[in-house]
């Protein structure tokens, strides 16, 4: 599937006031499953591009996202639904990210972060209902944060450089992260209503060296609505929690690290999509 949203508010002589503006949002999704007598692989990529201008104001970026996972499974019994499983997951993004209207300084980059899952356990997996669960009680997570600038800063939970008393660099900052833990997910999908889709992806991860029970969540949901073979619309909400990831605030001029906090992000929107 790729699909085009689209969005658009003006304003001529509007006596209440208002920013003319236009959104798009560019956005793919594709699968491919390899099914034989006892065993499933899976495969998907997807990737999401928003970009939002506004009267008076340079182009903004609304979303950002590439990802790429795959799962394969052995079972034993043709009737068990249970699968024994290796999972990799990859999510980075495409361009750079700033804490707007500040521009002056990236906050994210491509593959600052870059985030990998690969473990091993157990899947419970109904093609039919596309109802899947995944637990694995050991996988391996690792952070690449390959931007040097950002590394130095400690962002996303690598260690941060160390400086001597001028401000110059004794280490740098190191580039990358791993931990080892427990990951849970989830993935359903169903019509709930005659033309209105139900999308919910869910994933708790827990690392057993630092900091157990500190668990990093990310929560999709989406309900998509059909119009017709080509034009839907859909609202969405993607929540993501990273004990790793601190956020930085701004007291009395200065920025100041604070801890971590969830992120949130809603979009509603219409489009085009072509199904292949």
């Amino acid at each position: 599937m790729i699909g085009f949203d689209l969005s658009q508010i003006a304003f001529v002589n509007w006596n209440a006031g208002g920013t003319s503006s236009v959104s798009g949002l560019l956005k793919g999704e594709f699968t491919r499953i390899r099914s034989e007598v006892n065993s499933e692989w899976v495969s998907e990529m997807g990737f999401r591009y928003g970009l939002n201008k506004q009267d008076g104001l340079d182009l903004r970026k609304t979303d950002d996202e590439f990802r790429f996972n795959s799962t394969y499974g052995y079972r034993k019994d043709t009737l068990s639904h249970w699968y024994y499983s290796v999972k990799l997951n990859f999510k980075t993004q495409f361009s750079d990210g700033y804490k707007y209207p500040n521009t002056d300084n990236a906050i994210s980059k491509p593959f600052a972060p870059a985030y990998t899952f690969l473990g091993v356990g157990a899947n419970y997996y109904i093609k039919k209902k596309v109802f899947d669960i995944y637990i694995s009680p050991l996988t391996l997570k690792n952070t690449l944060v390959l931007d040097q600038e950002l590394a130095n800063s400690g962002a996303f939970g690598v260690t941060e450089a160390t400086y001597d008393a001028n401000g110059n660099v004794i280490s740098p900052g190191k580039k990358s992260r791993t931990e080892m833990g427990f990951l849970f997910t989830n993935y359903y999908k169903k019509e709930v209503w005659k033309n209105i889709t139900l999308e919910n992806r869910l994933s708790l991860y827990t690392d057993y060296i630092n900091n157990f029970g500190n668990i990093d969540v990310e929560w999709r949901a989406q309900l998509e609505f059909v119009v017709n073979q080509y034009v839907k619309a859909n609202i969405g909400l993607h929540l993501i929690y990273d004990d790793d990831v601190k956020t930085i605030e701004e007291i009395n001029g200065q920025d100041v690290e604070s801890g971590a906090k969830v992120q949130l992000r809603q979009a509603l929107g219409i489009g085009m999509v072509y199904n292949f």
